[in-house]
């Protein structure tokens, strides 16, 4: 008996709130009125149909391009790809380009193929790629029109794939020596500017590897390998902005090394700092670094004024 009470409580308090459930939707329906809540409702299904039917679309098109690809059909690839292309789909276009370019070639198509397979790996930030089919192309297209972009665009990916300065450097001589290449290529290229432009910004680029190099064993006090990096330095880069910094720092490291040296070793190295103050106060008589570049040979001829 006190098993079918509460139960009969339990469908009372269910039957409660389905009828509280009621009264609360009669009262929205009527707070909004007959006709705003069928338009809300209407929206609603609106929206759901629109989600179904795009669904629907994708799938249908995932599908359409998977059976593309199983096909042979060289000339639906050919003008899905290019639909592709225009589209700014570059992955699937350059899907499909891979599997006809092998079958069109010695064909008028194929020139225009290759140099769309190589501009699709461009535009997905594939620069390695990208530049290696650019170069494929004016090798083997020399006479095209579109040889003189191609070897731009080939030397571009270098630059694009160069590392920061502290980094391995060799993208950016990659860069330099394609784009001079260029240069000589095509003289009366209107993309010469730029080509100079990204010259001038690379080495740059490499005078400041070269300083920080040369920095780094100064800054580590191996003093020794520091003179010859500064060294190396000035013979590559002559006119370097660095080039003051530079001739401070060869002095100074010339001094630790005295410094440092054996007695044997001394005069020899004091003296040579001596004479490295004099190349540098030559070069820059109001440096900013001449009253310390003073003090060291001050304390380097009074060495050498007592040790004769």
């Amino acid at each position: 008996m006190q098993r079918r009470s509460k139960f009969h409580c339990g469908q009372m308090s269910e039957v409660k709130k389905f009828k509280l459930s009621l009264k609360l939707k009669e009262k929205y329906f009527s707070q909004l009125g007959g006709k705003e809540y069928l338009c809300k409702m209407f929206q609603r299904m609106a929206r759901n149909v629109s989600f179904l039917i795009l669904t629907i679309l994708l799938f249908a098109a995932c599908s359409g391009y998977e059976k593309l690809l199983k096909s042979g059909d060289v000339e639906a690839k050919y003008e899905r790809g290019m639909q592709y292309y225009e589209e700014g789909n570059y992955i699937r276009a350059v899907t499909l380009f891979g599997q006809i370019i092998p079958r069109l070639k010695g064909t008028r198509r194929a020139q225009e193929l290759d140099y769309l397979y190589a501009k699709c790996h461009y535009e997905m930030g594939d620069y390695v790629m990208a530049g290696h089919y650019f170069r494929e192309f004016v090798i083997t297209y020399f006479a095209s029109p579109r040889a003189e972009e191609a070897d731009f665009m080939g030397s571009y990916c270098y630059y694009k794939l160069n590392s920061r300065v502290e980094l391995d450097q060799t993208n950016t001589y990659n860069a330099i020596n394609a784009f001079t290449l260029f240069k000589t290529k095509f003289p009366l290229s209107e993309r010469i500017p730029e080509a100079d432009g990204y010259i001038k910004e690379m080495e740059e680029k490499l005078v400041e590897k070269s300083y920080l190099n040369a920095r780094l064993y100064y800054d580590l006090e191996k003093y020794k390998a520091a003179i010859v990096g500064i060294k190396n330095s000035l013979i590559d880069y002559p006119d370097t902005e660095y080039r003051e910094e530079l001739l401070y720092l060869k002095l100074r490291s010339s001094y630790e090394m005295a410094i440092q040296s054996v007695s044997i070793k001394q005069l020899e190295r004091f003296q040579i700092t001596v004479d490295e103050y004099y190349s540098f106060i030559d070069e820059f008589p109001e440096s900013k670094y001449a009253r310390e570049a003073e003090k060291l040979y001050n304390e380097s001829v009074a060495f050498l004024a007592n040790h004769n």
